[in-house]
């Protein structure tokens, strides 16, 4: 071992590093975190200043006791976990495994994994940025408190294993806050009028120019109705028009900063149809490092969890000269604009540079070769927005045409370019340009040519797409840009929500499980609340507040509304509908088999139905057609289709007095065929003494023999649309012969994957047959037969002598005799 040892998260990020460090040093992985919140039990002791207890997670036993093994011979260890809280927290929990093991233990940070980079970060070692790690630390203890003890309530009303994240939440309470916007939206008509106009020049026509009308007596004109349109062109009969105003003017449009993390995934949604997990997972291996010929292993971007749109002074100045060269010294920009800000987004933390190539001579013709297909798409993209950071502005000629007569005024407006700037490498909107392709003047006339109105409706807000959530998660605040794929992800997982194309659309069972929380803990998934939250975590890592001072403030809060859901947890959610057996109301709730609707005086009346929801999201009730008119054998109550554990079924209505039920089938005419055990199906075609008869068994229905245990025969059954049975066709035990291994019956057996021939005598003999490899005969065809296949083929190959690999045991040995004999 090394007397230097580096310790990184990632095994890529270690090759890379080590390429550039040289023989001194040993560079290891922890492969992520080593250490956590052990999954079992809360593990914070709340009276105890929410002191956490860790653990080495399951399975990281190993790489833990392999990190301890080389600190103990090392003279010096540094711990290069990514530099941001979750970095920083790897690295306290890798000191605190091997402390006292190395007489000397850094902090070292890589911004970008290049030569220059990593030399640099190893020259400027540094001690544990600890409110880094107790900002990291509060921020595990929160999720904690939230999931552990508020999921909990969930199960009882609903399902067990539900959670309930402190962050997720809020973003399924966006998102279903979101779609009672779309169903509650009223679409309201509004009307156009397109005015098109010859244009003159004395008596010479020019061309012609399209506008539309804006205002009336100087006021915006709303146009609701169709009637509304045609007052106005009556109006506008035999009237003469004039151009009241020609504007010329130039406009400049400032070019985007380079990416932020949130800006990075919105625009890889987006541009290039990634997903945001796919994007930071690309962006991960773009910063790690990539084999790029003869210069070997390298990071191309910086560390890509940024809030910042800081540049350094050696970017900036190689990119001015890079721009120079290539375009101009026109091109030369100064600053970029800065990010939209909202109220309600999180101070910027300026401790990383924004996103960008570690060096701009590394263009994407150059690299394209070395890299993936989604690599090659990012890292264009990251190049292009970090270049055109630096470039001039783009300039336009903006030109705005005022028509009027009577008091209305037409408007039309367009713009050429006139420098483009910036927009040479990167456009931040696809758009085409609007033109004015004639020369308009004040001076010239018009004629009208005609007139166009157009019906239009206000649209309602559109889903959400991952692009357009983190844009909302970032501008209200909740959670960090570098969580927001895993918020994503957790969700889709726990099935609160399920992507239709594009678009983010809540499930019943998240709009359940949003409507419980925020009727039982109305603050602490409020969307101000978790933003303060997350401001109150920066405050922490800058220094400015201490952790224990924020848990105890969010957990006053939080122990007042759990106190209170823990004795009367509200799981109400009413339906909006009266029960039509008793005329109670209905309300929704959750079982097995989803979301269903039930009477709100249950058990007195036990009414239950399936819902839908219209398109205003209000419950429709479907009615179910579960009366058969068949009548129980046992105690003459009708007899019910009902849903079970294993599907549909047939129940006596009069249960729980009594509890016959019955399997059963659909036919092709919508009829019910009962499935009754006991029923016949012919002779047995293993014995032929007894007869097959249906059975239940724990997979569904079968038939055996009814000789049994004489006869162990069983077979599958096929059920028709008609509702006809039969046997499923499978060889017999005569057919299937004896075991050639150690002489006894053969049987079939049956798996999840089907069925299959075996030994009667398993567990002592393990032979086993594919039904797929016996032949008419029942034989199997044996490895003599397939090897046989082999050789010819391995002949054929091995003619010419230059076989370089052939599969299977036997055409290689094929292979070997025929190459001795040919020598």
């Amino acid at each position: 071992m090394a007397k230097k040892v580096v310790i990184v998260e990632s095994p890529a990020k270690a090759r890379t590093i080590e390429h550039y460090l040289g023989k001194d040093y040993t560079v290891l992985a922890s492969v992520g975190h080593i250490v956590d919140l052990p999954s079992k039990g809360l593990n914070v002791d709340v009276d105890n200043g929410f002191k956490p207890t860790y653990a080495v997670i399951n399975g990281k036993e190993g790489v833990v006791a392999k990190l301890k093994g080389a600190a103990r011979s090392a003279e010096e260890v540094y711990l290069a976990s990514d530099p941001d809280r979750e970095g920083e927290a790897i690295a306290w929990h890798i000191n605190e495994q091997i402390k006292g093991l190395s007489p000397h233990i850094y902090r070292v940070q890589f911004n970008e994994i290049t030569e220059s980079g990593v030399q640099q970060g190893i020259a400027n070692p540094s001690g544990i940025n600890m409110n880094r790690v107790d900002a990291q630390s509060a921020r595990r203890i929160l999720d904690r408190l939230v999931g552990y003890k508020v999921s909990q309530l969930l199960w009882k009303p609903l399902k067990f294993g539900l959670s309930a994240g402190r962050v997720q939440s809020v973003a399924v309470r966006l998102i279903c806050e979101r779609e009672e916007e779309i169903e509650k939206f009223v679409s309201q008509e509004w009307w156009s009028i397109t005015a098109n106009f010859d244009l003159f020049s004395g008596a010479q026509k020019k061309g012609s120019i399209q506008t539309v009308l804006d205002k009336y007596n100087k006021k915006k004109v709303e146009l609701k109705s169709s009637a509304d349109a045609d007052k106005v062109i009556k109006a506008l009969e035999g009237a003469e028009y004039t151009i009241s105003q020609v504007e010329k003017k130039n406009v400049k449009s400032s070019p985007p900063p380079a990416f932020t993390t949130a800006r990075l995934q919105q625009d890889a949604i987006k541009r290039l149809g990634f997903t945001a997990a796919s994007a930071m997972k690309t962006a991960q291996e773009l910063y790690e490092g990539v084999k790029l010929g003869a210069e070997g292993l390298t990071g191309l971007i910086t560390y890509m969890r940024t809030d910042s749109v800081r540049i350094s002074d050696e970017a900036a100045k190689e990119a001015a000269g890079y721009i120079k060269k290539v375009y101009g010294d026109r091109y030369i920009g100064g600053k970029a604009k800065p990010p939209k800000k909202s109220g309600k987004t999180p101070s910027i933390q300026d401790a990383h540079e924004a996103i960008r190539p570690t060096s701009i001579l590394r263009t994407p013709e150059k690299v394209a070769k070395f890299l993936t297909p989604n690599q090659n798409k990012l890292y264009e993209l990251i190049w292009k927005r970090f270049t055109a950071s630096r470039m001039a502005e783009a300039v336009y000629e903006q030109t705005t045409v005022i028509i009027e007569s009577r008091k209305y005024e037409f408007r039309a407006s367009g713009r050429v370019m006139v420098f483009p700037g910036f927009t040479a490498v990167y456009k931040e909107s696809e758009e085409e340009e609007e033109k004015l392709l004639i020369n308009v003047d004040e001076k010239d006339t018009v004629q009208l040519a005609n007139f166009d109105k157009a019906q239009h409706f206000t649209q309602p807000p559109p889903h959400f797409t991952e692009a357009g959530l983190v844009k909302a998660l970032e501008q209200q605040g909740i959670g960090r840009p570098s969580t927001y794929a895993a918020i994503i992800n957790t969700i889709i997982a726990r099935k609160y929500v399920e992507k239709d194309k594009k678009q983010i659309i809540p499930t019943e069972l998240g709009r359940i499980v949003n409507s419980l929380l925020v009727a039982n803990f109305s603050r602490i998934f409020d969307l101000k609340f978790t933003a303060t939250m997350e401001e109150g975590l920066d405050k922490v890592e800058e220094g400015s507040e201490k952790s224990i001072e924020l848990l105890n403030e969010f957990y006053k809060s939080f122990s007042e509304e759990l106190n209170a859901a823990s004795k009367k947890f509200l799981t109400e959610l009413k339906a909006g509908k009266e029960c039509p057996k008793c005329g109670r109301e209905l309300i929704i709730k959750y079982g097995r088999n989803g979301a269903f609707t039930g009477c709100s005086g249950y058990p007195e009346c036990d009414f239950t139905a399936d819902f839908t929801r219209n398109e205003s999201g209000g419950i429709e009730i479907v009615e179910r057609n579960d009366r058969t008119g068949l009548r129980c054998e046992k105690c003459g109550a009708e007899l019910a289709i009902k849903i079970g554990k294993f599907g549909e079924m047939l129940a006596c209505t009069a249960y729980p007095n009594c509890k016959n039920a019955k399997n059963f089938v659909r036919t092709s005419n919508g009829g019910i065929r009962v499935i009754e055990a006991g029923e016949t199906l012919g002779k047995c075609p293993a014995c032929e003494k007894g007869d097959m008869a249906l059975k239940s068994g724990k997979r569904g229905m079968f038939a055996a023999c009814t000789t049994y245990p004489d006869c162990k025969y069983t077979a599958g059954i096929i059920i028709d649309e008609e509702g006809n049975i039969s046997l499923e066709k499978l060889p017999t035990p005569k057919e299937l012969g004896k075991c050639e291994k150690c002489g006894s019956q053969m049987v079939i057996r049956r798996t999840f994957r089907g069925p299959f021939a075996a030994c009667s005598a398993y567990p002592k003999c393990r032979n086993t047959k594919s039904l797929k490899s016996l032949n008419k005969n029942g034989e199997k065809i044996g490895a003599e037969k397939r090897v046989s296949k082999k050789k010819g083929a391995a002949k054929a190959a091995a003619k010419s002598l230059n076989v370089k690999k052939v599969v299977g045991r036997g055409a290689k040995k094929a292979v070997k005799k025929v190459k001795s004999a040919a020598r």
